[in-house]
Formats: structure tokens, C-alpha cells, sequence
């Protein structure tokens, strides 16, 4: 793997952590909206990252990177359907049906500070890499100028 090649791959991976970080913000804070504008109540945002194919275009920003195929990471966005909704029991609710029942957002706060801690971490270790590649190349200019 090349250097420009390797930094390319980096750039991704920060890129793609900075998706899942952005999207952690508008889990949290719907997490009590019974509802949205599909009805029914928020449904969980989630990320998938996956391999991408070669190419040479290094991401310009983290939206770059949504559903187009990269040297390094390919990152799309879609909606938890996996995980229940809440049931929650108060007829007094606006929501509620005829049993006194209405469902809350599959978002759970532990889970969505879990997610965030580990794109925070994953993105730090990224940075790390990059600034090491960025050392390197440096050092090989300056064995290259004597």
C-alpha cells in the first residue's frame, strides 16, 4: 500500500467516525418524539460501514463518503427496524390507543453514548495514523533533500 494510497484509506475512516458521531445528535433528541413526519413515533437512526472499492479520489468531506465507493471505507445510513419500539401505558397520553398503550423511539441513551465513545475513539485512533503517515512522509523528503 502506498502512502497516498494509505492517507486516502485514513481520510475515510475520520470521515466515516465523523458520520457516526453526527448521527448519535438526532437519536438523542428524539428520543421522546411519539411523533415524526412518517408517522408513528422516531425510529432509530443508524450507520453501516463497509469495505470500499479502489479508487483514487480522496473524500473532501464525511458526505462524500454516504453510498459512493471509496479506497478506504463506505458508510450508508438507514433506519433501525430491528429493534422494538417501547410500550408505554398511559391513557391519559395523546397518543395512546384504545388500551391506554403508545410507543416510544427504539433509542436507548446507553446505547447511543456507547456508539458515540466508540466513533470518538476510533476517530482519535485515525488521526493518530494520519499524522504518523504525514510524519513519514515528511522524513522521507527530508532523506530525499540531503
Amino acid at each position: 500500500m502506498g502512502l497516498l494510497s494509505a492517507m486516502s484509506t485514513t481520510a475515510s475512516g475520520i470521515a466515516a467516525q465523523r458520520i457516526r458521531m453526527d448521527i448519535v445528535g438526532p437519536n438523542v433528541a428524539n428520543m421522546n418524539s411519539t411523533r415524526s413526519a412518517n408517522g408513528g413515533p422516531y425510529r432509530r437512526q443508524i450507520t453501516m460501514i463497509s469495505e470500499g472499492t479502489t479508487s483514487f479520489a480522496v473524500p473532501r468531506s464525511a458526505r462524500d463518503l454516504l453510498d459512493r465507493p471509496t479506497s478506504g471505507v463506505v458508510v450508508r445510513t438507514g433506519v433501525d427496524t430491528v429493534t422494538p419500539l417501547r410500550r408505554v401505558y398511559d391513557p391519559a397520553h395523546p397518543d395512546a390507543n384504545e388500551d391506554g398503550f403508545y410507543e416510544m423511539p427504539n433509542v436507548d441513551l446507553v446505547t447511543e453514548m456507547t456508539d458515540l465513545t466508540s466513533a470518538n475513539h476510533s476517530y482519535s485512533a485515525n488521526v493518530t495514523v494520519l499524522n504518523a503517515l504525514k510524519d513519514m512522509a515528511l522524513r522521507a523528503l527530508d532523506i530525499g533533500s540531503r
